[in-house]
């Protein structure tokens, strides 16, 4: 059971820094200039981690079985970060700015699942997505 929400758990709290951090980004650095920096942890940070649990195990070795979805990731994690350096830069609240990405995110990976990997849309996911879009309309109230 444990194997199954340590996951979760720890995308939660990962999530909860980055959002502090990115909503306290300073208003004079321009975001892409910050994520030079995070950038520079996150490298170091990735490969001290991957020493320590996979110890005698070859960076360049895994390098070689990389494909088009390690530089794909990253050029959507440069969205990622700098659209929620931006979003909070615009005036949105912490409590609401990501309920409504994520909201949004959620209805279309409903139909991305279906279409690129042949998921089922059943009614209850309707229903789930349904709901999200109600939360937008109450959020924006």
């Amino acid at each position: 059971m444990f194997d199954l929400y340590w996951p979760i758990a720890l995308i939660v709290a990962s999530n909860v820094v980055y959002h502090i951090s990115s909503k306290s980004t300073p208003s004079d650095i321009h975001p892409l200039a910050s994520l030079t920096v995070t950038y520079a942890v996150a490298a170091a940070g990735a490969a001290a981690l991957y020493f320590l649990l996979d110890r005698g195990g070859s960076l360049a070795a895994q390098y070689h079985r990389l494909n088009w979805s390690s530089f794909a990731l990253g050029l959507a994690i440069i969205g990622l970060e700098s659209g929620s350096i931006y979003m909070y830069k615009a005036g949105w609240n912490i409590n609401t700015g990501h309920l409504v990405h994520s909201a949004i995110l959620s209805v279309v990976l409903i139909f991305v699942g279906y279409v690129l990997y042949h998921e089922a849309i059943t009614p209850s996911k309707l229903a789930g997505a349904a709901l999200c879009l109600a939360g937008l309309y109450f959020l924006g109230r």
